[in-house]
C-alpha cells in the first residue's frame, strides 16, 4: 500500500459516516479512527480580565467583617458562557494558512457549525466548530501553540 492509497482511505474515513476502519493486506495492517469532538461545558462562569485605572481606590478586608469584604471583592459571574475545547492533542491555528486571516476574533458572531480554528494532529488538518451560537469573547490559544485534549480555546457568549 502506497502514501497516495492511504490518503485516499483517510480522505474516504473522514467523508463517510463509519467511526473505525481496519485494513489489512500482505501481512500490513492499517487501523483508522475518528475522534469525535466533545462539547465540554464548565461549572464555573469565566469573567474576562478588565483593566482597572490606577486612581482607583483599592478596597482592603477588614478584620470585623473578613466574609463580608470577600464576596463584595468577587466578580459577578456570567452564566451564558460556554469554553470550546480542544478535541484532541495537536498544534493550534487561528487561521487557514499563515497569509490568511483567523477565522475568528473578539466580537465576531458564531454559528454552532462555524470552523473557528484548526489543530493539526498527525500532518492532518481538524477543523473545529464552535458547538454553538454566540459571540467570541475570548481566544484562550496561541497561534502555533501546541494544545491538550480538553484545553480551552475560545470563550462564547450564549445567544
Amino acid at each position: 500500500m502506497n502514501v497516495q492509497e492511504i490518503k485516499e482511505l483517510i480522505e474516504a474515513v473522514n467523508q463517510s459516516d463509519i467511526d473505525e476502519l481496519e485494513y489489512e493486506q500482505n501481512g500490513n495492517k492499517l487501523v483508522l479512527k475518528k475522534v469525535k469532538a466533545e462539547t465540554i461545558v464548565q461549572a464555573q462562569a469565566y469573567e474576562p480580565v478588565r483593566q482597572v485605572e490606577a486612581q482607583q481606590p483599592v478596597a482592603t478586608q477588614t478584620s470585623e467583617a473578613p466574609q463580608e469584604a470577600t464576596t463584595q471583592a468577587q466578580p459577578e459571574k456570567k452564566e451564558n458562557l460556554h469554553t470550546v475545547t480542544s478535541p484532541m492533542v495537536g498544534t493550534f491555528y487561528s487561521s487557514p494558512s499563515p497569509e490568511d486571516g483567523p477565522y475568528v476574533g473578539v466580537g465576531d458572531d458564531v454559528k454552532e457549525d462555524s470552523i473557528v480554528c484548526i489543530v493539526e494532529a498527525m500532518k492532518l488538518m481538524n477543523e473545529i466548530e464552535a458547538d454553538v451560537n454566540g459571540k467570541i469573547v475570548e481566544v484562550v490559544a496561541q497561534n502555533g501553540e501546541l494544545v491538550e485534549y480538553g484545553q480551552p480555546l475560545f470563550v462564547v457568549e450564549l445567544k
